[in-house]
């Protein structure tokens, strides 16, 4: 996945676990990875460690397809006060080619609006403390 560099901390980090460092340690070489059930063999995004299909207790990490599609999005003016500095933004819901749903920031170029079922890639902002997630329009 491409890795776009940013100078600055993320405005809201998430809370990494012993169970999700995995997650945040790959995404941070560019590598999109969740889990996999080892007995339904069904993914799961965000990472769970019990699969939310079967109810089994010993996912295994598998890497993902970082293309998808634009399910739906919308554009933030007003926001709480940790993401203020980069009102205004958006954010969307993309649904990934392995039939898996995220929820993240969907960059845009020179404010153009995207646009439902446009294809996009998931890229990786890199802040000065680690990765977020982030989808970019394809092309």
């Amino acid at each position: 996945m491409e890795i776009l560099n940013v100078n600055k901390e993320r405005p809201y980090p998430p809370r990494v676990t012993e169970f999700t460092s995995p997650f945040w340690e790959s995404l941070g070489e560019g590598l999109l990875q969740t889990t996999q059930c080892q007995r339904c063999h069904k993914l799961s995004f965000p990472p769970k460690p019990i699969c939310p299909h079967c109810w089994m207790d010993s996912p295994g990490w598998t890497s993902i397809k970082h293309t998808g599609t634009l399910y739906s999005w919308t554009t933030i003016h007003a926001s709480p006060a940790q993401f203020s500095n980069d009102l205004p933004y958006t954010v969307g819901i993309v649904d990934l080619d392995d039939n898996l749903r995220v929820a993240c920031r969907v960059l845009t170029k020179d404010g153009i609006a995207p646009t439902v079922d446009a294809r996009v890639r998931l890229v990786v902002v890199m802040y000065q403390d680690g990765p977020l997630l982030a989808a970019a329009l394809a092309g």
